[in-house]
């Protein structure tokens, strides 16, 4: 061989060495664009989740407001009955 042929097949070593590196990385890419997509999935479901825990909060939060309006009620209420029977004697 001579010294072109030598330059030539060592260049032709290097080519077929980059293809096999971009098959490799274009795998690679192909695995992140699917965690990528999964992640952005992920991210949907999660913040649609927590729109439900937050409506789910929202409304413990008003039966716990209006629970405490009528025990404020009902406690009036029995005041009001503890001084009629007091007044009436009963």
């Amino acid at each position: 061989m001579e010294p072109t042929d030598v330059t030539i097949e060592v260049l032709k070593g290097i080519r077929d060495e980059l293809r096999g590196t971009n098959a490799r990385l274009d795998a690679t890419n192909v695995r992140l664009e699917r965690v990528e997509r999964r992640q952005a999935d992920t991210e949907v479901r999660l913040a649609t989740e927590l729109v439900a825990v937050v409506d789910a909060v929202h409304e413990v939060r008003d039966l716990l407001r209006d629970d405490r309006q009528l025990r404020d009620r009902v406690a009036d209420h029995e005041r009001r009955l503890t001084a009629v029977e007091t007044r009436v004697g009963g």
